[in-house]
């Protein structure tokens, strides 16, 4: 499968139906983002929402890039990758994440932390081959009242 991937950069049907078929075989505690929000995603300067299209220009596969300013650096994130079960194993999480990473180094940033499952095992694989390293640290988590 040819896989390409770009910025989405406004929000329109396909994407909003796109991501109510992704997000349940991402997260089944979470809903699908809304128009509304998918629209603050794409409008916020601090995050990339990378879409990723198979040989007929269906979207198969999302991930979210976080870019931040700190005092010591620009700080990027990956999260919230899904790649549609009928398209995994065809290199379409590979193409994801090599977007983001290219655009993550050209933002200024220098590292690209991510947080994977280990349950995720064909997830984790993908990191490693392309040479995340799995850090010893402590990731601590509050839930905060809404």
């Amino acid at each position: 499968m040819a896989v390409s991937v770009s910025e989405a950069h406004a929000v329109d049907d396909e994407l909003v139906d796109a991501f109510a078929r992704l997000t349940p075989q991402l997260s089944r505690s979470n809903p699908p983002p809304t128009r509304g929000e998918l629209e603050e995603i794409v409008r916020s300067a601090a995050s990339r929402l990378l879409v990723a299209r198979d040989d007929s220009a269906a979207i198969v596969g999302s991930l979210t890039l976080v870019l931040f300013r700190i005092p010591t650096a620009v700080r990027a994130w990956i999260e919230d990758v899904v790649v549609d079960e009928s398209a995994r194993g065809q290199g379409v999480g590979e193409g994801l994440n090599r977007e983001a990473l290219r655009v993550a180094a050209d933002a200024g940033a220098r590292t690209v932390d991510l947080t994977s499952r280990p349950s995720r095992e064909a997830a984790n694989r993908l990191y490693q081959r392309l040479g995340f390293k799995q850090r010893d640290t402590n990731i601590y988590r509050i839930e905060l009242e809404t």
